[in-house]
């Protein structure tokens, strides 16, 4: 799948990272996560900044302007549903199927438009997964959502790890739910505790 039809699970996850956005407390923000040296801010304001304004400035092919790159987003108390208006904005950027066509260069040499998407769909879920359970949430993703994941996981894996973002395959049943799969070939404990109630 390579084309604007990725585009209903990019909606699909976008949602489902609005619901967990706003599951999480004020309390919740200072708490160490599984991501080694990110408290539960740190991956918040990545999240928040890679997959609703990055993928909205993908979209219209613009770099990320440095003021959003600095910016505290959890400290407005209404940041979540700010991330929720700005995720539908981003989605709807990817809308028209133009947008799925030609090539997107962030730097690091040209990306076809629909991996790059697909990788930030990925993000999106991934990193609402870290969100949701370090928070003591689900982020709860369809079967044809989840294979779209773990075919960008297996496909772009090695660049992630070149880049220390993910870390080495878990082991995980060959009959685990495929969104298990996924978070496992990301270097995910799908059977992850929620950190924020583990005694530190």
């Amino acid at each position: 799948m390579k084309n604007h039809d990725m585009h209903p699970y990019m909606a699909e996850c976008a949602a489902e990272a609005a619901r967990v956005a706003r599951g999480v407390t004020a309390a919740q923000l200072p708490l160490p996560t599984h991501c080694p040296g990110w408290d539960i801010r740190t991956l918040v304001n990545h999240w928040v900044l890679y997959t609703s304004h990055g993928l909205e400035h993908r979209a219209l092919r613009k770099p990320l302007p440095e003021e959003l790159t600095e910016r505290d987003f959890t400290a407005d108390p209404d940041w979540a549903e700010a991330y929720a208006a700005q995720l539908d904005r981003a989605v709807a950027a990817w809308a028209d199927p133009a947008m799925w066509e030609g090539e997107i260069d962030l730097g690091m040499g040209p990306l076809p438009a629909a991996d790059l998407a697909g990788m930030i769909i990925k993000e999106t879920a991934v990193h609402g997964w870290d969100v949701a359970t370090v928070t003591g949430q689900e982020f709860r993703v369809s079967e044809d959502a989840a294979r779209l994941i773990l075919d960008v996981v297996a496909t772009h894996g090695d660049l992630y790890r070149q880049y220390d973002g993910f870390a080495d395959p878990v082991p995980v049943p060959a009959d685990a739910p495929v969104f298990d799969r996924a978070l496992a070939s990301s270097g995910r404990n799908p059977r992850q505790q929620a950190v924020s109630k583990v005694d530190h």
